[in-house]
């Protein structure tokens, strides 16, 4: 499609299809569908999804809760912008190979809680110490998260007094998931020295060092 106009025909065949009356530019509306006493239709046509369409279709929502959202090719990712029309209310056509196709319908949307993300976000804001990364940081700067301070307590320990049971550590000093992270060892900063005690590696020491600065410990 090289116009939005392309997109006239192949959605005003899908909705004369479906019984309605059909008639474009209505009032700055690009296509306005008319079916009875029902509520209108309204459809905005771009080539390509945008934020501006959807600007265009949150202000058609002043007019009928029957909004479509049409473009020219598939968007890419889908899922988001599914997501966002069905958050929105809006319905969403992908006009493809001159023939246009109900992706999303317009529907009130009412957003149900995960209760286990809620969880987790709450668990690791309360677990976390102190404030040591930046809002807005790039992924390519490692985080500073609850469990990563947790293993820096960890390697700190063992750095200090040299190598240690977990019973011990969590005795020590505040690491509850002692156990769990020397087992896992997520980061290659533990070894095991033999059964039940641990040590650190020079990877370990490294980390230290690394994160000295950003660990609301330290």
């Amino acid at each position: 499609m090289t116009l939005e106009s392309d997109l006239y025909a192949p959605v005003k065949a899908l909705l004369e299809g479906q019984g309605y009356v059909v008639k474009g530019e209505v009032r700055g509306c690009d296509v306005v569908a008319v079916r009875g006493d029902e509520p209108p239709v309204v459809v905005e046509l771009k080539r390509a999804f945008s934020l501006s369409l959807v600007f265009q279709g949150v202000d058609r929502l002043a007019l009928s809760e029957r909004v479509y959202l049409a473009v020219g090719k598939w968007p890419k990712p889908m899922k988001p912008v599914r997501k966002l029309c069905r958050r929105l209310g809006l319905g969403l056509l992908v006009v493809d190979t001159g023939r246009a196709e109900i992706v999303l319908d317009p529907a009130p949307y009412q957003p149900r809680l995960n209760k286990h993300k809620k969880g987790r976000l709450l668990g690791e804001h309360a677990r976390r110490v102190g404030d040591p990364n930046l809002g807005g940081s790039t992924t390519r700067i490692p985080l500073m998260t609850a469990y990563r301070q947790e293993a820096l307590r960890c390697a700190g320990l063992l750095a200090t007094n040299g190598p240690m049971a977990p019973k011990a550590m969590r005795a020590a000093a505040d690491v509850p998931n002692a156990t769990k992270i020397l087992q896992s060892d997520y980061y290659g900063w533990f070894e095991r020295i033999e059964r039940g005690v641990y040590g650190i590696t020079p990877k370990g020491r490294s980390g230290l060092e690394q994160f000295s600065r950003k660990d609301g410990t330290t």
